[in-house]
């Protein structure tokens, strides 16, 4: 009886770590969502179009969301931490999305 309902909390608990109730879409295989956005602001010279949401990667790029919420490298320093001229300020979440 001790084992049934051992086992039954551990199936539980393994189901628990795939529910996912962050914002948006849930993350594609590979890639991990934080549990709180660190919300930042910056810099957009809007070169790819209306700003949706970004993060500062771990290799300090910078990666946006198109509109249709895909992930992208900033390969063209489009992005900054501080002003500067012909950039606009965002607000983002932050939430880290790489593996």
């Amino acid at each position: 009886m001790i084992a049934r309902a051992l086992s039954a909390a551990a199936v539980a608990l393994f189901l628990s770590g795939c529910v996912y109730s962050g914002p948006g879409p849930a993350p594609a295989p590979g890639q991990v969502a934080t549990a709180e956005p660190d919300y930042y602001d910056g810099y957009y010279d809007g070169y790819y179009g209306p700003f949706i949401d970004g993060y500062w990667g771990t290799d300090g790029g910078f990666y946006y969301a198109d509109h249709e919420h895909h992930w992208h490298h900033d390969d063209g320093a489009h992005f900054r931490h501080g002003a500067a001229h012909g950039f606009s300020h965002i607000h983002g979440s932050g939430a880290h999305r790489e593996h």
